[in-house]
């Protein structure tokens, strides 16, 4: 399995911006299908969006749509997710994940990692 590490979460006020980074380690991202999912307190975790393994599909939660963006530094081995026009409503822990394919569910998804917080006050 792949350990992953995420890492750029924080306070940030609604309308701001914020990237989130996803360094993987032990192996590389390549072959992987890649996850964001969030969960905030009291919630489900919630899919936020999806690359594939090939790279050639890209899904995203409706609720973050023209909003956030995937991308991949393969020389870094390193996945980001660019969050703008946030909202008081994208507060939550931010998780990426991989897997052999991917997908939106998270049960699809083998490696989790740790979380980072992110809170966007009004």
């Amino acid at each position: 399995q792949v350990q992953l590490v995420e890492s750029g979460g924080g306070l940030v006020q609604a309308g701001g911006s914020l990237r989130l980074s996803c360094a993987a380690s032990g192996r590389t991202f390549s072959g992987y299908g890649v996850g964001w999912f969030r969960q905030a307190p009291g919630k489900e975790r919630e899919f936020v969006v999806g690359r594939s393994s090939t790279g050639l599909l890209t899904s995203y939660g409706d609720s973050v749509k023209g909003r956030f963006t995937i991308s991949r530094d393969n020389a870094k081995n390193t996945v980001y997710l660019q969050m703008n026009s946030l909202k008081p409503e994208d507060t939550a822990v931010y998780y990426c994940a991989a897997a052999s394919y991917g997908g939106t569910l998270p049960t699809k998804y083998d490696s989790w990692g740790q979380g980072t917080q992110v809170t966007v006050f009004s």
